[in-house]
């Protein structure tokens, strides 16, 4: 060989060796996070997300790439945006949602997916137990209906009443059937009284409580929604204005001056998600992994506005609170 083509054929290699050693180099993964409302909707549960992620061994920006996307409260976008994600072919989807979790299974039946409901995920479809999910779906449930019964009874003790109304918040959702019987169950199983009312809007919102006091509603137990979850104040206020007793079920709702809270530790919840969706990242399999479920439960009182309201409350549920706002 010629000294000319040797150099050629050595110049060559040098080049191609680099290229070579960055193709063999993994890509950042790519998570696509779905949910109703925009990340600054729900900043705590976002960054406990993260934490969770982190605690994996992903940082986002640095090892990570996470896109976001929602729906800006209207649930009939999800398929679309989750066809959008499965059409990229990112390395997994977040699903932040119930509505988001259902798109994300119609769209993709391989591509991993975590999602974070507050439903029984066998009930929908989404996975075939909570032990082993079976599939390319796996997540946290907060069970909310599970914990209907207690939340109602918790209501009344603190309110002495005998009749409260739920009202389910967007009825499209695709739980509100579920959440709407099973709140009748509880409520039958505690001899209450139940009247149903639906919001979907900050001016539906206002009618419930309209309509609320007009039936002589005694206390309200509000259903949980994404949507409520942006401003707690416009559940909040107009059961001050009405002077409605209502119970909500994040601790978010106490803090704005709600009169009481009763459900899971949703941050706990956020961060579990991010560690599944690193673990994932790291190579467990969605169908390995056992959906978690809450294993405590808050009950938060706010006793400034049980004095404005004009309520007494108890000393067994005081002791019973895990917060207590003064």
């Amino acid at each position: 060989m010629r000294r000319r083509d040797l150099l050629a054929v050595l110049g060559g290699a040098a080049v191609a060796a680099p290229v070579a050693a960055r193709a063999q180099q993994k890509a950042m993964p790519v998570i696509s996070y779905l949910a109703p409302d925009a990340p600054s909707a729900s900043a705590s549960g976002i960054a406990a997300w993260r934490e969770g992620l982190a605690q994996s061994g992903f940082l986002e920006g640095r090892n990570v790439v996470v896109e976001y996307r929602s729906g800006s409260g209207d649930y009939g976008r999800m398929p679309a945006l989750a066809a959008e994600f499965v059409a990229q072919h990112v390395d997994l989807i977040m699903a932040a949602s119930l509505p988001a979790a259902v798109a994300a299974k119609s769209a993709t039946p391989r591509m991993p997916i975590v999602f974070s409901v507050g439903v029984h995920p066998v009930a929908f479809g989404l996975v075939q137990s909570l032990n082993r999910p079976g599939g390319n779906l796996t997540g946290v449930t907060f069970l909310v209906q599970s914990a209907d019964r207690k939340a109602a009874a918790a209501a009344t003790r603190s309110c002495a009443r005998r009749h409260f109304d739920r009202p389910v918040a967007q009825p499209k959702k695709p739980n509100a059937a579920p959440n709407e019987q099973h709140a009748k169950s509880a409520a039958a199983a505690l001899g209450l009284a139940l009247t149903v009312l639906t919001a979907s809007s900050a001016d539906e919102i206002e009618e419930v409580f309209a309509t609320a006091r007009e039936k002589g509603i005694g206390a309200l137990l509000i259903g949980d929604d994404p949507s409520f979850d942006r401003r707690p104040e416009q559940l909040v206020a107009p059961a001050a204005r009405y002077a409605a007793p209502a119970m909500y079920f994040r601790r978010e709702f106490a803090a704005s001056c709600g009169l009481i809270t009763y459900g899971p530790i949703f941050s706990e919840m956020a961060r579990q998600a991010g560690v599944y969706v690193g673990r994932i990242l790291n190579g467990a399999k969605p169908a390995d992994l056992p959906v978690v479920q809450p294993t405590k439960f808050e009950l938060v009182i706010n006793l400034e506005t049980a004095k404005a309201l004009g309520l007494t409350v108890t000393p067994t549920l005081l002791a019973l609170a895990d917060e207590v706002i003064e």
